[in-house]
């Protein structure tokens, strides 16, 4: 018989803490401190509260608790010694029927990973859909992991013990994360369609209106459809637009979705999450033959990432009208155009039909998207839900130093005129400058320089030019105007103290997106209402939310990606009990209005 929460909250605490025996590895001591949080108002907020005692826990009891942990395919899995739990999960992955070369693979790992760390590898193999991962994907985890420092690896073992944990209780609860389950599935099958061939085969890339990107549509069409929605049309950008339709005609309708694109090499998750959640929660309601008052509308967007063409936006910018007719003419890197494009994906190529997609305000609420963090903040702190206050404001450059080419073995240093060392100087200057507001109240900043480019340089040569970019973001636009003014006075101080000279061109400014702050308040009540505490913080990246904000009010909800938060990369992940709590959060927002 499955345990209960009510079982949990109803037992003193050695009845307790026996009922979660061998939920964390040969440590009671968590569940004997997780008992006075009673009562538990789900099992999310049980799951939370265990990772806490264990993140609160001094140094030596987090160690201990790694060590307890058995090696993957080690003596004791090969003694039968492991517990059951250890013992399913090894199994699952297939651990127990390695051939000869892998479990020599997997010995020597283990050797050289304890001598590097001083305890055993600790990997969630059940992976996250619970299904098991391969032996291939556990060996490659493993190889990958060994490069990491040491105080990462140690967090980064402590997160896999909570997914074990988690996986654990969800076998003791006979849990069934069945939407979860869902739109993990999605993502999955969602990223068989790719352009990468030869060299980029496996690579996860779907860029503006490919044949990729056009079996992506018909996919998310087809799934719409099963899913219930009334009405399911792609519209002239390429946006694939389902309608649930509500029981009170005068009602405003709530918009809702992201992005369907990727960049390329990509992850799985980003963007294509806020459309699967919705979907699954439209499903639901359809299956229960309920229909709210006002009707749901999800939106694909074709377009977010700029990665065909040098324009971003194409598909939530046609929401907001927005799109600039110039992008009809722009030309991929084979010279095929935007409006070519269009004709060839059997779209208007029009300005007109693309006009016509202008959404009216005051027929919506508003936009909410729920989207993957791209960061680690949420991962580091155990937090699979945060709700987002603002998307930051940016700036970007272009710019280069110009100083004098000289030759690197008869030029004294103290006569140098070197543009890349003025660029490097600037380089410093731009991280420490954006960590200064680490502990602003509004949120940090941030300033990177992602290309650095000496033309014709040569080694034996000193730099006479240097081109590089920078890029400055900040909660908000106050905050993000200081850090600009700081750096391009900084650059000015710096190339006038070197007898060199530059040139910088702002090539892009957007403005912040705060939330507003009554649709963040029901995200805040969606998130507590399913067990959770409520963490907020704002968002670095873009997303289609901050074209919305420009008509309509919008809010964020993020849910934490695994290995660290990594986004725009094939490592990007979630587990599908992160993906459920997604559509309950979604849900309870649906529900509460």
């Amino acid at each position: 018989m499955s345990l209960t929460l009510d079982q949990l909250n109803s037992t003193d605490q050695a009845g307790f803490t026996a009922l979660l025996d061998g939920i964390y590895e040969h440590s009671p001591w968590i569940a004997e401190q997780a008992w006075a949080q009673r009562p538990f108002k789900s099992l999310t907020h049980l799951k939370y509260a265990l990772a806490q005692v264990v993140r609160q826990a001094p140094p030596q009891a987090q160690l201990g608790l790694i060590r307890v942990h058995p090696e993957l395919a080690g003596k004791a899995a090969v003694a039968g010694q492991l517990t059951a739990e250890s013992s399913h999960e090894q199994s699952k992955a297939g651990l127990t029927h390695c051939t000869a070369e892998e479990f020599t693979l997997l010995q020597q790992l283990n050797q050289d990973y304890n001598a590097r760390f001083g305890w055993p590898f600790i990997m969630a193999v059940r992976g996250p859909r619970g299904l098991g991962l391969s032996r291939p994907a556990i060996i490659a985890t493993f190889q990958r992991r060994l490069d990491n420092h040491p105080d990462f690896e140690l967090a980064e073992c402590l997160r896999n013990i909570h997914r074990i944990a988690e996986i654990r209780l969800n076998d003791k609860f006979a849990v069934s994360n069945l939407d979860g389950e869902l739109v993990w599935d999605w993502c999955e099958a969602l990223a068989q369609h790719s352009e990468g061939i030869g060299d980029t085969a496996g690579q996860l890339t779907v860029t503006y209106l490919t044949p990729a990107h056009q079996a992506c549509a018909k996919l998310l069409q087809t799934w719409m459809q099963d899913c219930g929605f009334d009405e399911v049309t792609q519209d002239a950008v390429g946006n694939v637009v389902g309608r649930y339709k509500g029981t009170d005609p005068d009602e405003p309708w709530l918009l809702t979705g992201s992005h369907f694109d990727t960049v390329r090499n990509g992850g799985k998750y980003d963007g294509r999450l806020g459309i699967f959640a919705p979907m699954a929660c439209v499903r639901q309601l359809h299956q229960r033959g309920q229909r709210l008052p006002f009707g749901i509308e999800v939106v694909g967007f074709a377009e977010e990432e700029g990665q065909r063409y040098k324009a971003t936006f194409l598909g939530s910018g046609a929401l907001t009208g927005d799109f600039n007719p110039a992008w009809l003419d722009l030309a991929d890197a084979d010279g095929i155009t935007v409006r070519q494009a269009m004709v060839d994906a059997g779209l208007p190529g029009k300005l007109d039909a693309i006009r016509a997609l202008k959404r009216d305000p005051g027929q919506y609420k508003a936009f909410v998207e729920v989207h993957i963090e791209q960061g680690p903040v949420l991962d580091e702190i155990d937090m699979p839900l945060g709700v987002v206050t603002s998307i930051n404001g940016s700036a970007r450059y272009s710019g280069e130093v110009v100083g004098m080419a000289s030759h690197a073995g008869t030029t004294p240093m103290d006569r140098r005129k070197d543009a890349a060392a003025a660029v490097a100087k600037l380089l410093l200057y731009v991280e420490r400058r954006a960590g200064l507001d680490l502990s602003s109240p509004h949120g940090p900043s941030v300033g990177t320089v992602g290309v650095l480019n000496v033309p014709q340089g040569s080694i034996n040569v000193v730099p006479g030019r240097c081109q590089f970019t920078l890029d400055l973001r900040a909660p908000n636009n106050e905050q993000r105007d200081a850090l600009a003014a700081d750096v391009e006075g900084a650059l000015q101080a710096i190339c006038q103290r070197r007898g060199v000279h530059y040139k910088l061109e702002r090539t892009m400014t957007a403005a912040a997106a705060p939330s507003d702050p009554a649709w963040q308040t029901r995200w805040v009540q969606a998130v507590q209402a399913i067990g959770l505490p409520v963490y907020s913080l704002p968002s670095g990246a873009g997303h289609d939310a901050m074209k919305l904000h420009q008509v309509m009010p919008q809010a964020m909800l993020f849910v934490r990606g695994g290995n660290a938060g990594i986004s725009h990369n094939p490592l990007e992940t979630i587990t599908s009990d992160d993906a459920q709590l997604c559509v309950d959060a979604f849900m309870q927002l649906l529900e509460n209005l």
